[in-house]
């Protein structure tokens, strides 16, 4: 069994088999499927998405770049940057499902394939690896400067992870590690983790930290290893039900599915890259 070229929802890339799925949008270089064989889903996908061009698809693992948010001044548009929001090339294809269980995605975008993009006037390069395999998912994102100057970017794989219950589950790896915390009812911004997390409402946290990260479901009786390469920081998201009740392409109830960890370099951490130099970032996602 073969991966196959798809164009609905989006095209891409994508392939089923022994109740595995693996998949991936040219919109965005846009990762929307995991699920390893004889598991459940470990990649989370709004039933409401939208998939109209020129608009972000929630859930899967969206790309953000060159910066996170509104930018490090916090007006830079559009939010989270435009990667997510244009058609990657797709450079290759390596399906060794057959032999292996395993499927890689190539992805290229520069900066005449993304159009004038008046808040990143730079000469850049962007490559995206997408490695899916029975064990694991990973994503590698590099971004090479082709200018003659320095630039700096930010950048993030905000990964939506399938849980049970996000109200059950438990967050290790974190404990020690200071925080921002952006959620709207935040006794304080600036904050230090104090042992394994648990979601008890409304969670927008950029923790200072690359460490591994488990996330334990007692739910579906997993967990699920999160590691990081070439970020400083993880990010962990969950609109809860106010939030979630706002946003036009999110289920109302859907937010009990899912958690957001994401590896980010943002705010003090976004990437200098020198004339002809790289930065690369990447996630693993594994069933531990």
């Amino acid at each position: 069994m073969s991966a196959r070229e798809i164009r609905e929802p989006r095209p891409g890339v994508e392939a089923r088999f022994d109740e595995a799925h693996y998949g991936v949008f040219d919109h965005g270089a846009h990762v929307f499927a995991w699920r390893p064989p004889g598991a459940r889903p470990v990649i989370w996908m709004s039933r409401q998405s939208l998939f109209a061009p020129g608009r972000a698809i929630r859930g899967g693992v969206p790309v953000c770049f060159p910066w996170f948010g509104g930018g490090p001044k916090g007006a830079s548009t559009p939010p989270h940057g435009f990667a997510r929001l244009v058609d990657w090339r797709r450079v290759g294809v390596n399906d060794e499902i057959d032999a292996q269980q395993r499927l890689t995605v190539d992805y290229a975008l520069d900066a005449t394939t993304a159009g004038a993009q008046p808040d990143f006037p730079h000469r850049f390069a962007a490559a995206l690896r997408a490695v899916f395999a029975r064990d694991h998912l990973q994503i590698d994102l590099e971004v090479k400067n082709e200018g003659a100057t320095e630039f700096a970017f930010e950048a993030a794989l905000h990964t939506y992870l399938a849980v049970g219950d996000a109200r059950r589950i438990v967050i290790e790896g974190l404990d020690g590690a200071p925080f921002i915390d952006k959620a709207a009812d935040a006794p304080a911004r600036e904050r230090v983790q104090q042992g394994p997390l648990a979601l008890t409402g409304e969670t927008d946290r950029i923790y200072e930290s690359n460490a591994a990260v488990t996330v334990i479901d007692p739910v579906w009786e997993r967990r699920l290893l999160v590691t990081q390469g070439g970020s400083a920081q993880t990010v962990i998201w969950n609109p809860w039900e106010t939030r979630a009740r706002a946003m036009a392409d999110f289920g109302d109830e859907e937010w009990t599915g899912m958690v957001c960890v994401e590896a980010v370099n943002a705010l003090d951490h976004a990437v200098r890259v020198a004339p002809g130099a790289s930065h690369r970032m990447w996630q693993r996602i594994a069933l531990a």
